[in-house]
């Protein structure tokens, strides 16, 4: 339910009392055995939430909906654009899936604490292997599906999985992607063999199975349903490798207890829905944001979650969006900036929305990277609702500053994603770890303990957590992100740290300059880059996107951009480059890979990283970058 009343109060609440707070907030969650302590802080850094509690994570978003009588309520709405067979599954039918597919697991030998790897594309059989995972006790660990085997057979030495779920094939747009062949070649790259591995064959693709591989369908026609395993608070519910890893992946451990408490908390509270509403996260279960938006907060919170297999343009086209809300009657829709900027290309006066009903749409919230004020102005404008941009990280896995919806209102400033949540003692501090003044451009940074939901550590590597993320600030958990947190206490994320760019001796954000190249009425989206230079040690380079049916001389668009900079900015900036590409290279989850983009364009050798979405827009781009460096 949300709560309804003053930000302020229960923020004030959060940091004072940790204890107090999060103990209510523990009252949202159905436990076997309280906890005894709901802060640990026995053992800094590494402080743990809800001590001696016990539960079970399945059972409270699946069982607890189905025994309060809601059995009929509908849990989650598949909608697929690129394949036939959408579909709704009840909470009662979840249920039953569920168990059947923990009874599945059980039988190939998944026990409490062991390892399923998930390798799987947008369909429900993904969600309901996670929450299967869950039932048993067991640690999910979910790979986006198309990973390259590569980098999946890192992940499986890394996670040793008892048992891998995947499918035959997914679906990019109009491209049919065989996951089996890579699955047998990273099984055959890996160190560590699992007992089994459950393929869900789809009909665009028929799987060839071997030794160790089992039927989905069948397996299930023949298993045994399995009960809810209860769990320490404590006791890891799933590793989640970061995006773009290299090298030994850096595995972030999400816990029972506090996971379930935050996002519970975070739904209603944060996102303004509650059971029985429609919320659809348009991710993907591979990123963090689908297993905290797509997944489990919903269910979490008895509402219903929107699974969508498709993209925001080219299913069939830029109106794919207001169809979805349309159809589902969806009350909140969370996205990535990019998605819009996408539709903006596409259909930059919305003419798709047309035909649409879209009024049970009552707030847009964009995340995952930064929100221009471009594109919030844009969304705001053609849709005439909040658009609500919040800050978070895989890390955290629940928003560390937004614009708390079930609270009273707080004003909107586009640019930044407001304020911070309840449990996050945000500072900004200098590169001697001193706190700047209110609008201050420095490192963001988090003052330790962090909140329930949060990473406790790494996945086998304790040292590692300390090292990545405690060191470079004793006492605080470092974001890597810059910016500033003005006055009113509202924080404005400029972006990485290593995008903040030294332009002879001046340190300038890279993030603040594509804020106004962005606003060019040319301008679909933009990333800008720090190259090296041989007199100012840095400079700024723009490469830019043009909206479609947008027909401007290049020469033209760069007077004016470079203007536009100096005005808004100051001539310190120097950008003085603005390219026109065809595209941006992003990844899977839609971020723009500018520090790949940086290396080209400095002439380093840079590998593609695994998460590339289309390899063949930055083979497209290179030697534009390498002209870039010159």
């Amino acid at each position: 339910m949300t709560t309804a009343g003053d930000y302020g109060t229960a923020y004030l609440h959060s940091v004072s009392d940790p204890q107090a707070f999060w103990g209510e907030a523990a009252a949202l969650v159905d436990w076997v055995e309280s906890p005894q302590v709901v802060l640990d802080d026995s053992n800094p850094p590494f402080y743990r939430w809800f001590t001696g509690g016990r539960l079970n994570t399945c059972y409270n978003a699946v069982d607890r909906h189905v025994l309060a009588g809601h059995a009929d309520r509908t849990a989650i709405i598949y909608d697929s654009a690129v394949s036939p067979g959408s579909r709704s599954l009840s909470y009662s039918e979840l249920l039953e899936q569920v168990a059947a597919f923990a009874g599945v697991l059980a039988g190939l030998g998944v026990a409490k604490g062991d390892r399923v790897i998930i390798y799987m594309p947008m369909v429900p059989e993904a969600v309901i292997a996670m929450l299967a995972t869950a039932r048993l006790g067991a640690v999910h660990s979910v790979v986006f599906g198309g990973f390259a085997p590569n980098e999946l057979a890192i992940r499986i030495d890394d996670a040793t999985p008892t048992v891998i779920v995947s499918a035959s094939c997914g679906i990019e747009g109009s491209r049919v992607i065989e996951y089996k062949p890579m699955l047998d070649r990273a099984l055959e790259l890996a160190q560590h063999k699992p007992a089994a591995t459950v393929i869900l064959q789809r009909p665009q693709v028929h799987a060839q199975m071997g030794a160790i591989d089992h039927d989905w369908t069948e397996s299930v026609r023949n298993a045994t349903p399995h009960d809810c395993v209860t769990v320490d608070a404590t006791d890891p519910l799933y590793i989640l490798y970061t995006s773009g890893t290299t090298g030994k992946p850096k595995g972030i451990v999400r816990d029972n207890g506090g996971h379930a408490v935050a996002l519970t908390w975070s739904l209603p509270n944060i996102y303004g829905v509650n059971a029985g509403e429609v919320f659809w996260a348009a991710s993907d279960v591979g990123w963090v944001v689908g297993h905290s938006y797509i997944v489990y907060a919903p269910l979490l919170a008895g509402a219903t979650t929107v699974l969508y297999e498709g993209k925001p343009v080219g299913t069939p086209d830029a109106g794919a969006f207001w169809r979805v809300i349309a159809e589902h009657r969806v009350n909140a829709l969370f996205t990535a900036p990019t998605a819009f900027r996408a539709i903006k290309k596409e259909d930059p006066n919305a003419e798709l929305l047309a035909g649409h009903d879209i009024t049970s749409l009552r707030t847009l919230f964009l995340a995952g990277e930064r929100l221009d004020p471009e594109t919030y102005h844009w969304a705001s404008a053609k849709l005439g609702i909040p658009v609500v941009d919040n800050w978070w990280q895989t890390e955290t896995g629940w928003p560390i500053a937004a614009n708390p919806q079930g609270f009273d209102p707080l004003a909107i400033k586009p640019g930044s994603p407001s304020v911070a949540m309840p449990g996050y003692i945000v500072h900004v501090l200098d590169e001697r770890g001193e706190p700047v003044e209110p609008g201050t451009d420095g490192n963001i940074a988090i003052r330790l303990p962090l909140p329930p939901g949060t990473l406790p550590t790494l996945w086998n590597d304790d040292q590692r957590y300390v090292d990545s993320y405690l060191s470079v600030f004793p006492g605080y958990y470092a974001t890597g992100d810059g910016g500033n947190v003005d006055a009113d206490g509202y924080v404005y994320v400029m972006g990485r740290t290593d995008d903040v760019i030294n332009v002879a001796g001046h340190r300038l954000s890279t993030g603040s300059m594509e804020a106004v190249v962005a606003a060019h009425p040319a301008v679909a989206e933009c990333a800008v880059i720090g190259v090296l230079d041989a007199l100012k040690g840095q400079v700024p380079r723009a490469f830019v996107v043009l909206k479609s049916g947008v027909d401007i001389d290049p020469d033209v668009l760069q007077a004016e951009v470079v203007t536009s900079i100096r005005e808004q900015i100051g001539a310190v900036a120097s950008l003085k480059s603005v390219v026109i590409v065809p595209a941006l290279p992003k990844t899977r989850s839609g971020k723009i890979l500018r520090r790949t983009m940086r290396g080209i364009a400095d002439g380093r050798p840079e590998a593609p990283p695994s998460t590339i979405d289309d390899i063949s827009v930055l083979e497209r781009i290179r030697p534009l970058l390498e002209q870039s460096g010159d």
